[in-house]
């Protein structure tokens, strides 16, 4: 019986091993990849005529007074897509994906010309304290973008593109809207600072936290300046704030919170008004023990003993999600990280109930009780459930 060469056989080895082609199979290769390149090109040029579309619908639902988020034409373009791609013998959840991001995409610019079309900043200033950081330099361009004349003060230098001074002290704070954007721990004395001279300019901060700034707050208060406190709930990196929320805290003052809400009014994000101590408690939560928790996390790999390359080559649906994220966190600031985890009121609240659920489930194991690790499980799934369903009713 004659053998069947085997695949190594068939086309021959190099010395190093490794299998060598046919020069006439190599030229056809390069021949498919040379047209990949060609689709890829014109896959980019559809994309970028999409963008473009997006821009003239954006204009479109503003002379209409259409809101930019159309959730029943997202479902439709979504379900039409799986449907063409089953038809084209194409995976309907790659569909689904690539049409997601090019949504995703569309909103991001006409959720951009929005806010720039909104022109609230025209003829207007604002001073970003602290702008020469990441949130800081997403705020000045959020303002510029709307047609505020903006200008940083910060120590670390310079923003290309906007008038700066070194101190914020020697500026004369007669803007329309004076922003801090600096760290948490001197934050307050920069607020102490403002009250100090009064502007008449509205006054707000862009802390994680609020509770370290009361003093400050209450001073401009007291002072009679219109001030209130933002939070944004998203990174610098952030494009589309289409599900992303910004918090804001009312100090009493209607109109600094009105003139605070409006700069995104014109985008898709979801505006939250609360008082300043339930920010906190609940920031403890959201913030806090979800990054104790991933800090934790990729503290117990580091220190494991088990070396990364080897970890590397394993992979599991859950494992990689959370390593996903704390890799994210990982990459964050570590000093403002600490100040969210130190500086909150209730902070030890949310990581005391951390420790809490991790001794629990080490007892659980330790003592073979899977009664009490079944009913962590089935606690956890009837809270996130509950949760579910509250936010299907507010959608």
């Amino acid at each position: 019986m004659l053998r069947k060469p085997r695949l190594r056989e068939r086309l021959g080895t190099g010395k190093s091993g490794w299998i060598r082609l046919p020069e006439g199979l190599m030229k056809s290769l390069e021949d498919l990849r040379a047209r990949l390149d060609v689709l890829d090109r014109q896959l980019l040029e559809i994309v970028a005529e999409r963008q473009a579309l997006g821009k003239e619908i954006a204009a479109a639902k503003r002379s209409t007074g259409q809101s930019t988020r159309d959730f029943r034409r997202e479902r439709e373009v979504l379900l039409k897509a799986r449907r063409d791609a089953e038809a084209l013998g194409i995976s309907p959840a790659l569909a689904e994906s690539i049409l997601h991001s090019l949504i995703r995409g569309s909103l991001t610019t006409q959720e951009q010309a929005r806010v720039a079309a909104q022109g609230r900043g025209t003829g207007r200033s604002a001073l970003v304290i602290g702008g020469r950081g990441k949130m800081g330099r997403w705020t000045a361009d959020f303002l510029a973008s709307q047609g505020f004349r903006v200008t940083i003060a910060d120590p670390m230098g310079e923003v290309p593109g906007y008038e700066w001074f070194p101190d914020w002290e020697a500026t004369d704070l007669g803007h329309d809207l004076i922003i801090v954007a600096t760290p948490l721990k001197i934050a307050n004395e920069v607020l102490l600072g403002i009250a100090r001279r009064r502007p008449k300019g509205v006054v707000f901060d862009l802390g994680s936290l609020k509770t370290p700034l009361r003093t400050g707050l209450a001073a401009l208060r007291d002072a009679g300046v219109r001030v209130t406190s933002v939070h944004p709930m998203f990174g610098p990196d952030t494009e589309l704030l289409s599900g992303r929320h910004v918090i804001f805290i009312d100090l009493g003052s209607h109109e600094a919170l009105a003139e605070a809400r409006a700069l995104f009014e014109s985008t898709m994000a979801d505006l939250v008004v609360m008082e300043l101590e339930e920010h906190d408690r609940l920031i403890a939560f959201v913030l806090g023990l979800s990054h104790a928790l991933n800090i934790a996390f990729f503290t117990a790999l580091a220190e494991s003993g088990e070396a990364a390359p080897r970890l590397a080559r394993m992979s599991s649906t859950t494992f990689d999600a959370q390593l996903d994220v704390a890799t994210r966190v990982a990459a964050e600031n570590p000093e403002l990280y600490y100040e969210i985890q130190s500086l909150n009121a209730y902070g030890e609240d949310a990581v005391g109930a951390l420790k809490a659920a991790v001794d629990r489930l080490a007892r659980a194991v330790h003592e073979h009780d899977e009664a009490g690790f079944v009913d962590m499980m089935l606690r956890g799934r009837e809270y996130l459930m509950v949760r579910k369903a509250a936010l299907g009713r507010e959608a």
